[in-house]
């Protein structure tokens, strides 16, 4: 445990779910813990017990769960699952899934899940923000921002020149859809604001959605009240900085600022919030982690600044400034969005230049 997590509270320890099982973290709500194939070798997801209205007799409700993010779509996943339907849901089905935001370790199994509990008389709807539902139908279907040659032709004017790279980032066209191979047909579409009921009988709650921007194109936090909890999805992790990238579909985003102003959102909440993250572990102290992000971004600000201030700075140029290790492409390509998040913020408040110069290549300098 690093200095700054020894400043959160993890009321669970080092507990962490059996595979194919689930761990209890809230009345009604438990955790399952998925693995993942990248260095960021987990995503958590969490089940919590439902109750919708019976489409055949309204006066009657239908008992189950709701199902928030579906890990990648990939058969040890899908073998997971059906551990978990097989041992944890009470012999009761999946009533909804809610995908807090289109990155394909959120949505992936999505239509998977969707399809398989869905019956004669009930629709398993997938629950997420128009924003990121749209972007995941596209995703599945092309390889704008995760692949191609838009992809390898963006990152190259920022410096990522070297041929292997960029032939291996052109020949990732398939990145997404082969973990995001399809995504529901329909959706119920959440917003900022709005509430959703979860739960069963007397223990049915109001859950908030709260929108964050910077890291996906409309996250959605769901917060409850009455239980204290906050699924905060990839916007509050505990251990690691959240991926705050620029990409080519967008080129001129303020990511970073979009960022720094949506976690903002959650000071309101009280400091001893449960925080269910999508990545590390159940945490209280919002409000130190919240002010634990703006200080990580700070620094890194500064450092781009001082590199800029020697001289005019590319974002493959500020790689080995901000991230002191070793990375493979796939760490590169969202260290070098990272790099151009932070560049950017500095670029739109008037503190550095960017030119093109002769060689194709976006640099920036002090203003």
């Amino acid at each position: 445990m690093n200095l700054l997590e020894q400043q959160l509270d993890y009321p669970l320890g080092d507990r962490l779910p059996d595979e194919g099982g689930t761990l209890a973290v809230a009345p009604g709500v438990k955790w399952i813990r998925m693995a993942l194939p990248f260095a960021l070798n987990h995503i958590n997801l969490w089940l919590l017990r439902d109750e919708m209205q019976d489409p055949l007799d309204p006066g009657k409700t239908l008992q189950g769960w709701t199902v928030v993010d579906c890990c990648i779509s990939r058969p040890e996943s899908k073998a997971q699952w059906e551990t978990v339907f097989a041992t944890q849901l009470e012999g009761l089905p999946i009533l909804r899934v809610i995908c807090t935001h289109m990155h394909p370790d959120h949505i992936g199994l999505a239509y998977w899940l969707c399809d398989k509990w869905t019956t004669p008389t009930h629709t398993c709807r997938l629950w997420a923000s128009a924003t990121d539902y749209n972007a995941a139908r596209i995703g599945s279907q092309s390889t704008t921002g995760f692949g191609g040659e838009g992809a390898a032709l963006f990152f190259a004017s920022h410096g990522l020149t070297d041929p292997d790279s960029v032939a291996k980032i052109k020949a990732r066209t398939g990145y997404y859809p082969g973990m995001v191979p399809d995504v529901p047909k329909n959706y119920v579409r959440l917003m900022d604001g709005k509430t959703v009921a979860i739960g069963a009988g007397d223990d049915r709650h109001a859950w908030r959605c709260i929108s964050g921007y910077g890291h996906a194109p409309e996250h959605m936090a769901l917060h409850c009240a009455d239980l204290n909890v906050l699924i905060s999805g990839d916007m509050i992790l505990p251990r690691i900085s959240t991926n705050v990238s620029v990409y080519d579909q967008e080129p001129e985003a303020d990511a970073l600022r979009l960022f720094l102003d949506s976690i903002d959102k959650y000071k309101p909440l009280p400091e001893n919030t449960l925080t269910l993250p999508s990545h590390g572990k159940p945490f209280r102290g919002l409000h130190t982690r919240i002010t634990q992000l703006h200080d990580h971004h700070r620094d890194r600000l500064a450092e781009v600044m001082d590199a800029c201030a020697l001289s005019p700075c590319s974002a493959a140029d500020i790689l080995p400034i901000m991230f002191k290790r070793e990375l493979d492409l796939h760490q590169t390509t969202f260290a070098m969005g990272e790099a151009l998040a932070h560049l950017h913020l500095l670029w739109f408040e008037g503190k550095l230049h960017r030119r093109l110069h002769s060689d194709g290549i976006y640099r920036f300098s002090c203003a």
